[in-house]
């Protein structure tokens, strides 16, 4: 008979081989110890979790309290600067760049009624399940109340995945410091400034009414921009939407590693946010990543984010020697 998985299988430590009793000490160094890792099925390959070292130091973040910026109409966000000292955030930007699946999605849509192709101008993954469901100790998707196996053809498409361990201790330390809960994980990387994404605002209805989004930003500077929605009709002159979009004004935040930005309250229903290309001098920056923590309430929340965010394409991970992303080979 198999033995049972339980949640230590996929996030607890590498079990230590048992000592050969009656051997001969080795004249060789013991060799280093592989780091624990978190396992699931539906893993490209084991993820393994921080260093206990940085670890330990998550526990006590964030390293400055947030500062409210909510001066404008509909605004509402909450400022680290830093959450993650300097430090640590060079050595987490590392980590995580080395240690996590990415892909880089394609897909078609409409635009303005013209079929479209996109490829995704960076590099992304995500992690998590909504609210409806939850892992089991096999690891399994099963209903979150009645804890039973979930057959549903969003899952089969898309399965989803738990955060790994080494992301989930961020989450952990973020809804302690924000008193706001997730269970989704999205990461992109920005290999430079020729990456981006455009003008967009989470907004989606799988995330529920004033969804909160934490956003962290490892690795280069990038500068970070919101602008207010424009008002519902232009032909609602002198209603109280047109003059909160004639009050508002631009703004851009120059994030630095390790800083974070939570966006709360009616900031999504009204306001864009974006991170756009950098020219120049300024365009081989060095990489970002950028990591988003949001809570999805209903099925269709896991199916756009894994189909947006990992699709049906390969998997890549970090090449130190052509220090690029590359085709993994299982």
């Amino acid at each position: 008979m198999s033995k049972k998985r339980t949640l230590d299988a996929f996030f607890g430590a590498v079990p230590k081989k048992p000592r050969t009793e009656g051997c001969e000490p080795s004249n060789h160094s013991d060799p280093v110890p592989a780091p624990p890792k978190s396992y699931h099925q539906n893993y490209p390959f084991p993820i393994a979790e921080l260093p206990e070292s940085l670890d330990r130091e998550l526990s006590s973040l964030p390293a400055r309290p947030g500062r409210e910026i909510n001066d404008q109409p509909d605004l509402d966000l909450l400022y680290f600067q830093p959450y993650i000292p300097a430090y640590l955030a060079s050595r987490l930007f590392k980590f995580l760049r080395s240690e996590l699946p990415f892909y880089r999605v394609e897909y078609d849509i409409k635009r303005g009624g013209v079929d479209t192709h996109i490829r995704t101008p960076r590099w992304t993954t995500v992690f998590g399940v909504d609210d409806t469901s939850r892992f089991d100790q096999d690891g399994n998707v099963v209903d979150s109340k009645l804890g039973v196996k979930i057959s549903d053809t969003r899952y089969d498409r898309y399965p989803p995945r738990p955060i790994p361990k080494c992301l989930d201790d961020l989450r952990r330390s973020t809804e302690a410091a924000t008193g706001c809960k997730f269970n989704f994980c999205l990461v992109n990387y920005y290999a430079s400034g020729a990456d981006s994404i455009a003008f967009h605002s989470d907004d989606e209805r799988f995330l529920g009414l004033d969804p909160a989004i934490a956003s962290f930003s490892l690795g280069a500077r990038r500068d970070f921009f919101l602008k207010h929605k424009p008002a519902p009709s232009q032909h609602c002159h002198g209603t109280e939407d047109t003059a909160a979009v004639a009050s508002s004004k631009p703004l851009k935040l120059p994030l630095g590693s390790g800083d974070m930005v939570l966006m709360r309250g009616k900031t999504q229903s009204n306001w864009l946010h974006a991170v756009p290309k950098r020219t120049g001098k300024n365009q081989e920056d060095g990489g970002r990543i950028n990591i988003t923590f949001r809570r999805a309430m209903i099925k269709d929340g896991s199916e756009n984010y894994y189909n947006y965010n990992v699709g049906k394409g390969p998997v890549y991970r970090w090449d130190h020697d052509k220090h690029e992303m590359s085709l993994w080979k299982s």
